[in-house]
């Protein structure tokens, strides 16, 4: 069975660097990196891209994995991405984090759609204070509806360990995160397929309307799903499928891992995980298969560049 991975952090030396440079822990940038990987028990990636992506094609060749859709996490690692997607031969599929009301946003998305393969972007309200129907986000969006493109729109819950011991601020606020503030957007932008990660990160009743509400929304599996623990009820991850299924179908479910960091690498835990759960869900085969990499290839195969 195949197995595209619709949500992965790339986490380059470049993402590394950048957060080392905006801590406020003392030292050199470089003393302070070299201090937290260390702490978390993590390596820090080799400065060639061309490396690092040998790296990650390598865990989906032993893992079994078509294809890696794999974020810039942070502003300065867009062109990290864009080469890493050269090396990859044909393998990973970039995506950049982007906040679509700062100035030029939009003449950007364009060029990263249709010059540099992207496959979308990663939008973040709560983390830069925005309602997505917002009219300055409008033109973002524009551009995104006309190329058929990917939104993935981060809401609920989020935890960086590595900002945490960088001593970095948490900036999210969620009144932003959400996912019922995607449904005007999605109603106004019909060809943008909206993605909304890890069911909702705690929000999952509202991810669950969303979806309801709007065909252009859907939900993608990836993290540990940790989220569970904040629901009113006791909730499994089989119960979260099962609700899922109800609502997207299995046309609308991306699988997902949320792997970034070696040695760790790619995440095959959670793909057992999540197919245990998705049997004990009753998904068939058939449905298995649209959700481990059918959907994805379907949606990326409808890109118009």
């Amino acid at each position: 069975m195949a197995v595209v991975d619709f949500h992965l952090h790339f986490f380059s030396h470049v993402f590394f660097e950048t957060l080392a440079a905006q801590s406020p822990l003392p030292g050199t940038p470089s003393e302070r990196l070299q201090a937290v990987v260390r702490k978390a028990g993590i390596e820090l990636p080799a400065p060639d891209v061309a490396a690092h992506t040998a790296r990650w094609v390598a865990e989906a060749d032993q893992h079994g994995v078509d294809h890696l859709c794999a974020f810039a996490s942070v502003p300065e690692e867009i062109d990290v991405l864009a080469e890493a997607r050269r090396h990859a031969g044909g393998r990973l599929v970039p995506f950049a984090l982007v906040n679509p009301t700062a100035p030029g946003c939009a003449e950007r998305v364009h060029a990263l759609l249709h010059e540099q393969g992207f496959g979308g972007v990663l939008l973040f309200p709560a983390m830069h204070h925005y309602h997505l129907a917002a009219t300055e986000c409008a033109p973002v969006l524009e551009v995104l509806n006309a190329a058929r493109a990917i939104c993935y729109v981060h809401c609920g819950l989020l935890v960086v360990r590595l900002r945490d011991l960088l001593g970095l601020p948490r900036p999210q606020d969620l009144a932003y995160a959400n996912p019922l503030g995607i449904v005007p957007a999605a109603n106004r932008f019909g060809d943008v397929r909206f993605v909304i990660p890890h069911f909702g990160a705690g929000f999952f009743r509202e991810a669950l309307m969303a979806g309801a509400q709007c065909p252009n929304v859907l939900v993608d599996t990836s993290s540990s799903n940790s989220w569970t623990t904040t629901q009113p009820a006791p909730l499994t991850l089989t119960d979260v499928f099962r609700r899922a299924l109800d609502v997207f179908g299995s046309r609308r479910i991306l699988f997902g891992t949320d792997s970034n960091v070696f040695p760790t690498g790619w995440r095959h835990d959670r793909l057992t995980e999540q197919r245990s759960a998705l049997e004990s869900a009753g998904a068939t085969f058939g449905e298995v298969d649209a959700i481990l990499a059918g959907n994805a290839q379907r949606l990326l195969g409808e890109l118009r560049r």
